[in-house]
């Protein structure tokens, strides 16, 4: 009785476990890369929310000193309008202060955003998009 019982439990094949490989192998090919893109979106948005913050801090800067037209990340650290804003692209790093700047002309904000590279240059915070930044 016990014999029989034994013959007839099965297990799987090798062609079944090799099916079964290959299928894990492609979904592996498909997710890997695309896992990538939304890390890389990710730190692009990022940067944009950055120079939305910036802008929003100048706009209080402006008001506070109407005769200044642009200000530089340090400008806005030391007024208190701002801190130092890590880098998503290298989080051991921040903006540099000292050259990340926000300009008020034409009614536009301009922002250019260094960190390890130029990420943003000189463009509008209004209509940034992905594109516009530089990873």
């Amino acid at each position: 009785m016990i014999g029989k019982r034994l013959k007839d439990q099965r297990g799987l094949t090798l062609v079944e476990l090799l099916a079964v490989v290959v299928i894990l192998g492609i979904i592996a090919a498909i997710a890997v890369p695309s896992i990538g893109n939304i890390i890389e979106n990710s730190k692009k948005d990022t940067h944009i929310a950055n120079a939305q913050q910036l802008q929003n801090a100048a706009k209080l800067y402006f008001a506070e000193t109407p005769t200044k037209t642009s200000a530089t990340l340090e400008e806005l650290k030391t007024a208190g309008f701002m801190d130092d804003i890590v880098d998503p692209s290298d989080k051991t790093k921040t903006y540099e202060a000292g050259t990340t700047k926000i300009d008020y002309s034409n009614k536009k904000y301009l922002v250019t955003i260094i960190g390890t590279k130029t990420y943003i240059n000189n463009k509008e915070v209004k209509l940034l998009k992905r594109i516009d930044v530089k990873l």
